[in-house]
């Protein structure tokens, strides 16, 4: 079984560098990564080169679910993970999550938990530095099936989930672009299909936060939040917020 982890990427190569360096490090078994880059000009493209890494080059930022949704397409894993480039993973991430998934048939995405995410996802775990979080996840990454627990929704910096799921339900809702709500949007899908999302309680990673969208203007982020909250009630006729 091969598991390909799709990262998007937007002038992060400074988040870039150290998210697959911990990939790199700790994850066991076959995998693939593929960096979309969002016509990035701070050297990433050559980056991925020198580092050896499958990348696509996109000629402009087109948003976080269209390179998503680009990446997966290129993708030849039986598993799928689309990571945030802000997301520094540790020991055992990926094996523990891989079990969960395949714990039940009707498991549909799985995702971990992080000190930088709303809902109950959020990490209790205390650390004040990357070495103090790689210290504490030989036992907070502990693997540990009575820590798995259905959800409605999981935030999209790190989900992870089979070939199966794209082949019946599709690709992310490119109306979202540049992004938010997307995740919860493919959540929904998901769960209309007959499928169950789980958190893993098992599971770790340190998240920077909203890295991308930092670069906009507080103004237009609010704005496009609130347009995006509008589409996805026009979608579906309900407020998400009812799942955070």
């Amino acid at each position: 079984m091969k598991t390909s982890i799709v990262i998007p990427t937007y002038n992060g190569l400074h988040l870039l560098a150290p998210c697959i360096e911990s990939i790199r490090r700790y994850t066991a078994g076959s995998y693939e990564i593929i960096v979309v880059d969002n016509g990035s000009s701070d050297g990433t493209v050559q980056w991925c080169r020198q580092e050896a890494i499958d990348f696509v080059s996109l000629p402009a930022n087109l948003g976080f679910p269209q390179a998503c949704n680009i990446g997966l397409q290129v993708a030849s894993g039986d598993v799928l993970v689309l990571l945030n480039n802000d997301i520094v993973v540790s020991h055992r991430w990926l094996s523990n999550m891989l079990a969960c998934l395949f714990a039940k048939d009707s498991i549909g995405i799985v995702g971990p938990m992080s000190n930088y995410v709303s809902g109950s996802q959020k990490s209790e775990l205390q650390y004040s530095s990357l070495e103090q979080f790689h210290a504490l996840t030989p036992e907070a990454n502990r693997h540990d099936p009575e820590k798995w627990v259905e959800v409605q929704r999981l935030v999209g910096f790190c989900m992870v989930f089979r070939r199966e799921l794209v082949e019946r339900i599709g690709l992310l809702d490119e109306r979202f672009s540049p992004g938010h709500y997307e995740d919860d949007d493919y959540c929904h899908r998901a769960r209309e299909a007959g499928y169950q999302l789980y958190m893993c309680g098992d599971t770790h990673v340190h998240h920077y936060g909203s890295a991308s969208f930092r670069q906009n203007q507080p103004e237009s982020l609010q704005l496009l939040i609130e347009r995006n909250h509008q589409l996805f009630m026009e979608k579906w006729g309900f407020d998400p917020h009812r799942y955070i």
